[in-house]
């Protein structure tokens, strides 16, 4: 049974949540957790080194992360929507693997900036329109069918990935194949993609009313005169260019589109207008916390973040393949 929270409950527990995740990437790290470091940041009263620290290596770090973790819920969020189905999320259609060996493949040609972005965006559209087009944006979704299908062309793309590391020299495999199972070690500019996730969530929140018709069935959508293909096309780029950002950011981390649109569900109900925001903000949290985990339980040495939010994504993967392969609730 769902159970719905007041969005005045919700969403400052979730914003509280995420400063506190924000919070402890700043006082967790290979020297141990200090847990004044952040108050002491925050008053102006740090030493040099520390000041250091926190200001040019975690916080930016933490940022960057929470910025990915809400693209990726956001993104989460369109594909359900698509295939009016929970087991839906850019990494395991497809999307991500697309946008990684097409940025990836940009990245051995010299490329950087914008044109890695551009790379990545065409790498994750491709993906997704062969994902959709299987079951045709004019038809009915067969979400069975394209879930194996974005299986499939994950694999397809990451044998593509393999072939490029093979040809790799030794001096860049080793940061590629760190790269690719998610890395925020170069992230720490986290200006540009923090604006997008602002953009991006006030854009979902605008075309959640459509999205709220679009996931309970299409026959109601034609009568309310939405257009349908329009709107699925709208939604899949949109949902693209999501992932390709993430993905040039720190490289392809799985699993947080799916875990965290389907946890918030429970909390907010299937209205868009309340799991929008209330999924950018745990997703942002848990890919905030993942990370600094990823950089603290080894200490000094690092684990790609891509392997803690595969280690809970998994087994929620196979729970929902097991006992929710059905449509999206109706959002009345």
């Amino acid at each position: 049974m769902t159970q719905r929270y007041s969005l005045l409950t919700l969403l400052p527990t979730l914003l509280c949540i995420s400063l506190a995740a924000v919070a402890l990437a700043m006082t967790l790290g290979s020297d141990g957790f200090r847990p004044t470091l952040a108050g002491q940041w925050l008053a102006g009263s740090l030493g040099a080194t520390d000041n250091t620290l926190v200001t040019t290596l975690r916080l930016p770090r933490a940022l960057s992360a929470f910025a990915v973790g809400g693209l990726l819920s956001l993104c989460g969020v369109l594909m359900q929507v698509l295939l009016r189905n929970p087991l839906a999320d850019p990494y395991i259609l497809g999307t991500s693997s697309g946008a990684a060996s097409a940025a990836l493949l940009a990245m051995l040609l010299g490329a950087s900036g914008y044109a890695l972005d551009l790379a990545a965006f065409s790498g994750a559209c491709l993906a997704t329109l062969i994902v959709f087009g299987i079951g045709g944006l004019r038809g009915g979704f067969r979400p069975a069918v394209l879930l194996l299908t974005g299986v499939v062309i994950a694999t397809g793309f990451g044998a593509l990935v393999s072939l490029m590391l093979a040809l790799s020299d030794d001096a860049t495999l080793r940061g590629m194949l760190f790269w690719l199972m998610g890395d925020f070690s170069l992230a720490l500019h986290p200006a540009p993609i923090l604006s997008l996730l602002v953009v991006s969530t006030i854009a979902v929140v605008l075309l959640a009313p459509h999205l709220n018709v679009l996931a309970e069935n299409e026959t109601r959508a034609k009568l309310l005169g939405l257009s349908i293909v329009q709107t699925r096309i709208a939604v899949l780029l949109l949902a693209s260019l999501l992932c390709a950002f993430a993905v040039t950011q720190a490289g392809s981390i799985g699993f947080v589109g799916l875990v965290v649109p389907h946890l918030m569900r429970r909390f907010t109900g299937a209205d868009h207008r309340r799991l929008v925001p209330a999924a950018m903000l745990a997703g942002g949290a848990l890919l905030c916390v993942a990370d600094t985990l990823s950089r603290a339980i080894l200490a000094p040495r690092q684990l790609p973040v891509g392997v803690l939010t595969a280690a809970v994504g998994v087994p929620l993967f196979l729970y929902l393949l097991k006992r929710h392969s059905q449509p999206l609730p109706h959002t009345r």
